[in-house]
């Protein structure tokens, strides 16, 4: 299944991915004829099989008139896809390309640091560039959205404590970034996790460590790789992180980025991330995330 978390008629609503379209809540208890309480997102579906498990039943036995009802996705608004989570655990150095590409070595441990929950923006989301800072660099991220309590799980049972993936942005402001040998200053800033627009489970998916991965700036190629270049897989890096410390549901783990960010060009070919400029992340199976950049001498 593909979920959403969206606006549309004025309130807050899941929303079913349907090939390139989407079925609010409110139409979608119309067509199937039941209540599902108000459902507002994904978090109410965390941990509660029972009611994902009435929803995939109503969606396959009403597939065709659902798809006749769904609306185009610019029809609804796109709230962040994992809101308010709990934890934002984050990968450094995670593809091995792209440590080569920093003049970095290749960690022999998952190098795991964090971001904050308000950091968390939308698919659509203008992001502002901070006043201090002026080298912006995007990261797109295959991202993990834990679904079950995980405290010190085994690698082989690591993925049935998953809920789905989505793409992700891990934004960073490089001047911050390494300016005092720890990274949060250049990750904290409002909006510098751009997640969305949907999530998918993971029986959708198959396996997270096999899926093309590309970004585009304005319409241009940066990054183009696959996560079977990741030097630690999606099942052992939540095994590795739940020894140390429980992830929850709703709790959220960014994988790292690919080679091609700005960070690992030349010097003299370093031109960072400025307004207008517009950052689109595509994962296979999972869609597109895009975001338009704003300064903030020209954000009203």
């Amino acid at each position: 299944m593909k979920y959403a978390n969206i606006v549309h008629a004025g309130r807050k609503q899941l929303g079913i991915g349907i090939g390139d379209r989407i079925i609010p809540m409110d139409i979608f208890q119309q067509v199937v004829g039941h209540h599902y309480a108000g459902i507002q997102g994904i978090s109410e579906l965390l941990d509660n099989s029972d009611l994902e498990s009435r929803l995939i039943s109503d969606f396959k036995t009403h597939n065709k008139k659902l798809f006749g009802v769904a609306l185009k996705e610019d029809e609804v608004a796109f709230r962040p896809c994992a809101e308010n989570p709990g934890k934002v655990v984050c990968i450094g150095l995670n593809y091995r390309k792209h440590a080569q590409e920093t003049n970095m070595k290749i960690p022999e441990t998952p190098v795991i640091f964090s971001k904050f929950s308000d950091t968390i923006a939308a698919n659509d989301d203008e992001v502002p560039i901070p006043e201090v800072s002026n080298k912006i660099d995007y990261e797109g991220e295959l991202a993990i959205l834990i679904g079950k309590r995980a405290f010190n799980v085994t690698k082989e049972s690591a993925l049935d404590h998953v809920f789905g993936y989505f793409v992700a942005n891990d934004i960073s402001a490089r001047d911050l970034q390494f300016l005092n040998g720890q990274w949060l200053l250049g990750k904290a800033s409002p909006k510098f996790t751009p997640v969305g627009p949907y999530v998918v489970t993971g029986d959708e998916v198959g396996n997270p460590n096999d899926l093309d991965i590309r970004t585009t700036l304005n319409g241009e190629i940066r990054q183009d790789s696959n996560t079977s270049d990741m030097v630690f897989s999606c099942d052992y890096l939540i095994h590795y992180i739940s020894k140390h410390f429980p992830l929850e549901p709703g709790d959220v783990i960014l994988t790292g980025t690919p080679e091609g960010v700005i960070l690992g060009y030349p010097p003299e070919k370093q031109v960072w991330v400025k307004h207008g400029d517009e950052v689109i992340i595509e994962i296979e199976k999972l869609g597109k995330l895009r975001n338009t950049f704003v300064s903030a001498s020209n954000k009203t």
